[in-house]
């Protein structure tokens, strides 16, 4: 009587190799211009554009358009667009029930928020060139229709202020979106600390001697508009930039993503 021995096959399981970070920026880019919200908001930095630069030729007197006047101007409306689509872009996972996808395929979910602000850096930085662009070609057609001679007084200090307060603005949305994860919600509270919030704050401000000169203090709004004017800034003002950073937009960001990496995807 014979016997056979039966040896047991051992099953070798491939290691799972991750997502190249890529190709994740890649499906977050295209994510914003999927939905017809993200492709409208993206739309309407170049029409937003076009009208303000309409605006200053159209309003503004013959001194004042400057390559400074008009590229600033025109930072204003971007500052607005770009922290709501940066919201957008973290509350999308949340809103269109498309994170259990997302994060199945993807469980680090760290990787996933780094390709979605590097996602939104393809977008503000062509939005911030394309603000020069049409700066620009506003400025010559301005002086132009009055017969006046080109200024081109932009200062690199100015560019790189200009540069700094939309990406503090991008970091706000995309604080919120991490915070909130529901547009409505999310949206709305940018809406209050854009809109609502500065004018009580400055209105407490103006009525209570106490609180006038700790008001730049503790208005992040204070700081960052002035990143948007003419000058540059002064040392106190970036005290005042740097201290409000890291309260209401450096320590809320890492809550957030502690947040977000501990919460249920349902």
């Amino acid at each position: 009587m014979s016997t056979t021995t039966q040896t047991p096959t051992r099953t070798r399981t491939a290691a799972a190799v991750p997502i190249p970070l890529a190709r994740l920026v890649k499906v977050e880019l295209r994510k914003s211009f999927d939905t017809t919200a993200g492709l409208w908001l993206l739309a309407s930095i170049g029409l937003l554009s076009l009208l303000t630069t309409g605006a200053v030729i159209a309003w503004s007197s013959a001194g004042e358009q400057t390559y400074q006047t008009f590229t600033l101007a025109i930072g204003r409306p971007l500052s607005i667009v770009l922290p709501i689509i940066a919201t957008l872009t973290v509350t999308s996972e949340w809103s269109q029930r498309s994170g259990l996808t997302t994060f199945s395929l993807v469980p680090h979910r760290r990787r996933v928020v780094l390709a979605k602000a590097l996602a939104l850096a393809l977008v503000a930085a062509p939005s911030m060139l394309l603000a020069f662009g049409v700066g620009a070609l506003g400025h010559l057609v301005g002086t132009a229709i009055r017969g006046t001679e080109p200024v081109w007084n932009l200062t690199w200090a100015s560019v790189g202020q200009f540069a700094l307060g939309n990406v503090l603005g991008v970091l706000v949305g995309f604080t919120l979106g991490l915070l909130v994860r529901s547009t409505a919600a999310a949206l709305a509270s940018y809406f209050v600390i854009t809109f609502v919030a500065p004018p009580l704050l400055m209105l407490l401000a103006t009525s209570q001697a106490w609180f006038h000169d700790l008001h730049p203090w503790v208005d992040p709004t204070v700081p960052q508009n002035a990143l948007f004017g003419p000058a540059a800034l002064g040392s106190d003002q970036w005290q005042q930039l740097a201290v409000t950073s890291i309260v209401w937009l450096a320590l809320p960001l890492a809550w957030g993503l502690a947040r977000l990496v501990r919460a249920e995807v349902k």
